[in-house]
Parts: C-alpha cells; structure tokens; sequence
C-alpha cells in the first residue's frame, strides 16, 4: 500500500515538473541581461513535495536526498529555471532508483505492504468466522517480522521463542514486549495445532491489532 502511495506521488510530482517547464520565459534586466526564468511559486511549491517525497522513500540520510538539499540551495546568478533543472535530475534520478527497486528503503516498503496486505486478509477471515485460519496467517506475519528484526540486528533465525527471547536480550525491545510476543506465539501456535478451544475471536482481533502495533513500531524505516 505505501509502496503504491509513493509511485503515484513520484508520477504526480513528475508531471508537475512538465507544467513548471510549461511556465519557461525570458526576462530581461538592466542588471542581469536576458535571463530564462520558470514560475517561483509553482518551482517552490514543487521543492516542499518533493524533498518530502524523498525523505520517506529515499530516507533522510540516503544520497539522494543529501543531493536534493545542495540542488535546491540558491548559488550567485542563479536563475529558477538553473535551479529547475538541478532538482529535476535529482529528482529523476532517485525516481528511476525508486522504481527499479534500488533503494535501500524498497525492500522494507514492500515487506510492510505484503504485511498490511496479509493482515487484511487475517480480518477478513475473522469476520467471516475463521478465526483460526486468521490466527494463523497472523502468526506468519509475525514470525516474518520478527526474522526480519533479527537480520537487521545480526541475529540467527530460528523458532518464534529463541529469537524473541535474543531480541530482547539485545534490548531491541523491552520484556514486556516479549511477553506480548509470547502470548501471540501461543495463540497461533494453538491455531496451527488444530486447538481452537484455546483460544476465542476476540483473542485473534487483539493478536491482529498487536502484530500491526508492532511491526509499525520496530520494522519502519
């Protein structure tokens, strides 16, 4: 979902640019000479959305962001259409990384829209009744979840307990936490071993809620 969201507003800002390129005149000035110059306000305007747009899909200390910044900083003579072009093919750039998968960020905004996606999935079976089908898609997006924590940290996979338990050794995450985390493990690992009894729907509704909060608090970039 997020990595949807962020294509479309690289292609709405890409052809925002066309309309900016559109606004392209001549000036002519006692002090200056003859200068090509674009809108100000729409160049502006376009600079806030885009450094924006950057920070979350590039990140604040990615390359390319760093890049946008010395772009957008006005220099001696400066025209805005020199200032146009600077940020456009910087912007171009980290668009054509972007969607070519190259950015370190891509591969976490993927995952968390398979997530979101997976987890739409686990509530739609609990509204229809199949809350131990839902407890188990769940308990798989948390088992990838916390994988994933464990990669980032120089972790070894393994089962559910061993690597919760290293997180939060680690102090990744608090005990408390790993008591959460152990208490989702058991209602999934009721699921997965054909023991509904042990578990109710409102159980899996907190289960789903739970692993959402918790893969929005320690998997975002």
């Amino acid at each position: 979902m997020m990595n949807r969201k962020l294509a479309q507003r690289y292609a709405e800002l890409e052809d925002q640019l066309a309309a900016i390129a559109a606004s392209l005149h001549t000036v002519h000035s006692e002090f200056t000479g003859t200068t090509q110059q674009v809108d100000s306000e729409l160049l502006s305007e376009w600079i806030v959305k885009a450094s924006n747009l950057l920070t979350k899909s590039c990140g604040a200390e990615s390359e390319h962001f760093k890049a946008f910044i010395r772009a957008e900083k006005v220099v001696s003579f400066d025209t805005t259409f020199s200032l146009y072009k600077r940020v456009k093919s910087v912007f171009r750039a980290a668009k054509e990384d972007f969607e070519g998968g190259y950015l370190a960020s891509v591969k976490s905004l993927v995952q968390a829209e398979v997530f979101d996606n997976e987890l739409d999935q686990a509530r739609e079976l609990l509204s229809s009744g199949y809350q131990v089908a839902s407890a188990v898609i769940a308990g798989v997006v948390l088992e990838t979840g916390l994988r994933e924590l464990c990669d980032r940290h120089s972790i070894a996979h393994g089962p559910i307990d061993k690597m919760n338990a290293e997180l939060a050794k680690l102090g990744i995450y608090t005990k408390l936490q790993q008591k959460r985390i152990t208490a989702l493990a058991d209602i999934r690992n009721s699921a997965a071993h054909g023991k509904p009894d042990q578990f109710n729907a409102d159980d899996v509704k907190m289960m789903l809620r739970d692993v959402e909060h918790f893969l929005s608090q320690y998997l975002q970039d």
